[in-house]
């Protein structure tokens, strides 16, 4: 590997996120998280495992970033799954949307899963990316699974779900957590809401649950029972990636990316990407 001499092809450490799944409304499931995938050294992919193989690059790769799935506003159809984020030949799968309360239960399978609304089953996560939505109850609802915990299963009558914990990185120069699933929704007066962290966004009492952080692949918080009310949305994936200083980047149009010098190295953040969009390296 030619690397360490200053000329192509690069060694390139990377951090892909995908979009956060849509919580469920009406007693509604928390959002899984997006997938966590990472080469980092010294630092963990998504569903527990190690890191990733680094990559070795010269050329003009796709890179894209998946949206947060929709919330759901329909107590019979389940949160919506969020969208893939890709680098290369790294491909991360959406979080699964949480159940809602009237049909489509269950929670939806993904990058992480997302929670069953009452006596359902949270969905699968995907091996190497994330982890399982949690189990709902009487009365209450799962948490979304996160990149390195399961969502937690809510306890009948009294507690629905926070959602799973995230992984964090320094691959940006400072520690921020991301990936975390969507906490669940409760049945206020009977049980509590669900909360969140890395990303995640939390349930609410008697409301609408909150957003998953943009940027950040969390789940969006699930809806209460009390007024039917809706899920919120997962936030958006993102796409970082660390090249030696000597390497040139350039991407296409719609890419909208920041960039910053950590130690020998150069990364870039990408956080917004329009069909086809293109880095490329030299």
């Amino acid at each position: 590997m030619s690397a360490a001499f200053g000329v192509p092809p690069f060694a390139c450490q990377y951090l892909v996120v995908a979009g956060g799944g849509g919580g469920g409304k009406n007693q509604g499931g928390g959002g899984g998280a997006g997938g966590y995938r990472s080469s980092v050294t010294g630092e963990a992919s998504g569903g527990g495992v190690s890191a990733e193989r680094a990559l070795t690059l010269k050329g003009t790769y796709t890179v894209t970033i998946g949206a947060g799935g929709p919330g759901s506003s329909n107590a019979s159809l389940r949160g919506s799954a969020g969208g893939t984020s890709i680098f290369h030949t790294v491909s991360a799968t959406g979080g699964g949307g949480g159940g809602s309360g009237v049909s489509e239960r269950t929670g939806g399978v993904g990058g992480s899963g997302g929670g069953g609304s009452g006596p359902n089953n949270g969905g699968s996560g995907t091996t190497g990316e994330g982890l399982a939505g949690g189990n709902g109850a009487s009365n209450v609802s799962g948490g979304g699974g996160g990149a390195s915990a399961v969502g937690a299963n809510g306890v009948a009558d009294t507690s629905s779900g926070n959602g799973g914990a995230g992984v964090t990185s320094s691959i940006t120069g400072s520690a921020v957590g991301r990936a975390g699933g969507g906490g669940a929704g409760g049945n206020d007066g009977t049980s509590t809401p669900g909360s969140a962290t890395d990303g995640g966004g939390s349930a609410v009492g008697a409301a609408a649950g909150n957003p998953g952080t943009s940027n950040t692949g969390g789940g969006g918080g699930g809806g209460d029972a009390v007024g039917a009310e809706n899920g919120d949305n997962g936030g958006s994936g993102v796409v970082i990636f660390a090249l030696p200083v000597q390497a040139v980047v350039s991407f296409s149009g719609g890419v909208t990316q920041t960039s910053a010098i950590v130690g020998i190295n150069r990364v870039y953040t990408v956080t917004e990407t329009d069909p086809g969009s293109t880095v490329t390296i030299e």
